[in-house]
């Protein structure tokens, strides 16, 4: 049995088919100094199959109804392959370390993935993956291997065991119909994780030695829900497996009859379900699962893996194509938080010790006022084609909320003089990430149009515990009684106030914990779309009055095993 990241929810049953990791067979030779033009000329031959690769797969894409979201992770790894980093200085390392052109490529790998591991957001840092897989389909170009998967037997399922797989790749799912997918790397924000959910496909991840561990065509049980492989399952555990494979899949079908039914508690309190998306690509799973709209649009996308950073134009089109898809309904953009642990173009050079408490976010923003107001400006003129929303990350200080506000009436203000249309009055609202926000709320909610409880960061700074940290990740502990109390004083201080707020942490999406925030007054949801129904379906068999009954005599108890019995007994009902 292994145990890593539960990545994409399902059970598969199937066979193993390991997929080879050409950077770990990487031999370094020593090349004489008259060979460095023919070695150069080896590597831009290899650099020119991969953009040929990926303008096929983009043709390839185009007649094949793939999701959405496999052009735009192809344009990120186009630009990574494009980028002259990779596409340029390796040949400068051939020169200089008169060395070998797989060498040369993999020591930059190395290099541009240390400087990723450095960031704090989980999903920034895990962009380092696309860069390692660029580079293996580079690998495999030079080495002369086929950069396509291996299809599928039609004898039985194939789940596919590697120790990375890229989105690329991920396109022979649909082609091939593969059942699952199993890597040594990634994370539950990964590009692989994010369409593996869209395919509807199990995936675990982060199982570190699995590609090494596990032999060709062994069978194997991957459980998505619980991020668990088994390898070569004797007859009773299978037995088990098919039984709950096959009702969840009973249980999938019954909740698509819910698409159309209006998510009301028993005794008719009516809830909103939106959507978290990071990529345009994704409202179509947003629309497939009936999202009431996108309660978190994270923008930090646009400015990943490229040398520039994206002007107005690009980015109005990017909000303009969301708000598009999803006429009448409320689209929610979270300003871009990034971090400052690394130096980005044209954010400047600010390295920290402890980026999760240095310039990020907000913080970031209003030290670069430029690109916070580039941004502001094309979130305002998309606001013109529909329900847009600003939402502001990691607001700690009423500074800060001042601050904000005023660059987003300055953006206005620019927008009127031109004669550019806008909405003048598009709501503006506050992430409350920070436990000093969630204390001192009372500013917020004067200022403020709408809130957004970020409960990932919020735990994190809560309990003092980096979630990224695997020494100390076991104890980030969503049900800490401080957590919970945090959590319902802010939700029961808004609902006193009359202003809307919404979680849009990971919580929303846990059916565990969906009438405990019932019970908190949470009547806004905002999750991944594939968790929409399961969380509707917990609803529309709830009763509020339980719930609260239950939430206080949760919230007066400092134990945490006696909230998870008392949790345990609430989900019973």
């Amino acid at each position: 049995m292994l145990h890593g990241v539960a990545a994409a929810p399902g059970i598969a049953i199937a066979r193993a088919q390991l997929v080879s990791h050409a950077t770990l067979e990487v031999a370094h030779y020593d090349i004489a100094p008259e060979q460095v033009t023919a070695e150069q000329a080896r590597f831009d031959a290899a650099i020119a199959t991969v953009r040929a690769e990926f303008e096929a797969l983009h043709e390839r894409m185009k007649g094949a109804d793939a999701p959405a979201e496999f052009g735009a992770f192809l344009d990120v790894h186009w630009m990574i392959l494009t980028d002259p980093q990779l596409s340029k200085d390796p040949k400068r390392t051939i020169a200089e370390q008169l060395c070998n052109a797989e060498w040369a490529i993999t020591q930059k790998m190395n290099e541009l993935v240390e400087q990723f591991s450095h960031f704090d957001d989980p999903y920034l840092r895990e962009r380092a993956d696309d860069v390692v897989q660029v580079v293996e389909r580079i690998v495999k170009a030079l080495m002369g291997k086929p950069s396509d998967l291996p299809r599928q037997s039609g004898e039985h399922a194939t789940a596919l065991v590697a120790h990375d797989l890229s989105p690329a790749d991920a396109i022979h799912f649909k082609d091939a119909a593969f059942a699952a997918f199993v890597t040594d790397v990634g994370g539950a924000t990964a590009h692989t994780a994010i369409v593996a959910r869209s395919l509807g496909i199990p995936a675990v991840v982060a199982l570190h030695h699995a590609r090494s561990l596990i032999r060709e065509a062994e069978a194997l049980i991957v459980d998505g829900d619980n991020g668990l492989v088994i390898v070569n399952p004797d007859r009773h555990v299978l037995a088990e497996y098919e039984l709950k494979r096959s009702t969840q899949h009973l249980e999938r079908q019954k909740l698509r009859r819910l698409l159309a039914t209006r998510a009301v508690t028993l005794d008719g309190s009516e809830v909103e379900l939106n959507a978290n998306i990071e990529l345009p690509g994704d409202v179509a799973s947003c629309i497939e699962h009936g999202a009431d709209g996108v309660g978190l649009f994270r923008s930090e996308f646009l400015f990943l893996h490229r040398n520039d950073l994206p002007g107005e134009d690009e980015q109005f089109e990017a909000y303009r194509a969301v708000a598009d898809a999803l006429p009448g309904r409320p689209v929610t953009i979270r300003t871009f938080d990034l971090g400052a642990d690394k130096r980005m173009v044209g954010l400047g050079d600010r390295p920290s010790d402890n980026p999760a408490l240095g310039l990020r976010a907000i913080r970031l923003c209003l030290a670069e006022p430029k690109l916070f107001l580039t941004q502001l400006r094309a979130i305002l003129r998309a606001s013109a084609f529909g329900r847009l929303r600003i939402l502001i990350p990691m607001l700690a200080t009423a500074f800060e909320v001042r601050q904000a506000l005023a660059f987003i009436e300055r953006a206005k203000a620019e927008l009127r003089e031109q004669h550019i249309a806008h909405d003048n009055d598009i709501p503006v609202g506050g992430m409350i990430e920070v436990p000093a926000a969630a204390l001192a709320l009372n500013f917020f909610l004067d200022q403020l149009d709408f809130l957004s409880i970020g409960t990932n960061d919020l735990i994190q700074y809560t309990l003092a515990i980096d979630r990224t940290d695997a020494a100390v990740a076991h104890m980030y502990d969503p049900l800490h009684p401080a957590v919970l109390r945090l959590i319902a004083q802010v939700i029961r201080s808004a609902n006193k106030a009359s202003m809307p707020v919404a979680v849009c942490g990971e919580m929303a999406g846990e059916l565990r914990l969906t009438r405990l925030l019932l019970g908190f007054g949470l009547r806004n949801f905002s999750m991944h779309p594939a968790q929409l129904l399961g969380i509707k379906q917990r609803i529309l068999t709830s009763s509020v009055t339980d719930c609260e009954a239950a939430a206080a005599r949760i919230l007066r108890s400092d134990d945490p095993e006696r909230i998870r019995v008392a949790l345990a007994r609430l989900n019973t009902q």
